[in-house]
């Protein structure tokens, strides 16, 4: 596994962190090999359960770093003493709490769609694995499924989808609109987001972690998508999905975060988490 096919790779990339969160007995050959390598304990143990503690605060960190070098925001530093955390930390926070404020059904998915990503959050009783975590909730952030930043390469993706020209056909629009701005354009964009991360968690890719969709009841939205699609566009895309990647007729019920709820709840919880800690 860490031969040196691998350090030779890693030294035509640029990085500026690297962590190793493997085995206790190869970290010592791994930091042999590679310069400035930050050692975190193993995030497995070795009853399969995850260990993410020490990972999740030394990427955290890193993401404050991140943070404090923008503009935009760093000045929120010099007014308030709260830590910043990144958006899919704060929706996760709310998860568990959801289902019983919200006209949600259990299981549930969550997707936060926005300008430079594309958030997924689900329940661990959606997948079968066998590694154990004390956390009800899992997400994957695709950072390459967005419509403003991220942009060209959702298109990349798009095109590079077999599916998409019927998707685009049903939505009657042509590939044309791939150039084209304005709130059409951004539509269809979000509406491609939605069916691109769907076939990534589905049967049909087996890169990622493969969702049970069949017994999912809600998908709940968040994000830039609420102001953009109605609960109708989101459905019809989720229908065609459901129709033409899993052969069925099965409809989950489709919530919207208009308001941003879901990211009010997350932070209140990760306050109160901050205050008992």
């Amino acid at each position: 596994m860490f031969g040196d096919n691998l350090f030779n790779y890693l030294n035509q990339l640029k990085y500026s962190n690297i962590v190793f969160v493997g085995s206790a007995l190869d970290a010592p050959a791994m930091q042999d090999r590679i310069n400035n390598l930050v050692v975190l304990p193993n995030v497995i143990d070795n009853k399969l359960h995850i260990v993410e503690d020490h990972l999740k605060d030394y990427l955290t960190g890193l993401y404050q770093q991140d943070i404090e070098g923008k503009e935009d925001i760093k000045h929120l530093y010099d007014i308030t003493s709260n830590q910043i955390y990144p958006t899919p930390y704060i929706v996760n926070k709310a998860l568990p709490d959801i289902d019983a404020r919200y006209s949600v059904v259990n299981p549930f998915i969550l997707l936060d769609i926005g300008g430079a990503t594309t958030d997924i959050h689900y329940s661990k009783d959606l997948v079968d694995e066998n590694i154990v975590t004390k956390n009800e909730f899992d997400r994957l952030v695709f950072k390459k499924l967005g419509v403003y930043k991220s942009k060209q390469s959702l298109i990349f993706a798009a095109q590079n989808n077999e599916f998409v020209y019927e998707l685009l056909m049903h939505l009657k629009v042509t590939e044309n609109i791939f150039n084209e701005q304005g709130k059409k354009a951004t539509k269809v964009l979000m509406q491609l987001a939605i069916f691109l991360v769907l076939c990534k968690l589905s049967h049909y890719k087996k890169a990622y972690v493969n969702l049970k969709f069949l017994t999912i009841n809600s998908f709940v939205l968040t994000g830039g998508i609420t102001k953009v699609l109605s609960s109708e566009e989101i459905e019809d895309i989720v229908a065609f999905f459901y129709k033409k990647i899993l052969t069925s007729e099965h409809r989950p019920k489709v919530v919207l975060d208009t308001n941003y709820d879901i990211w009010t709840l997350g932070a209140s919880d990760a306050k109160e988490n901050v205050k008992e800690g």
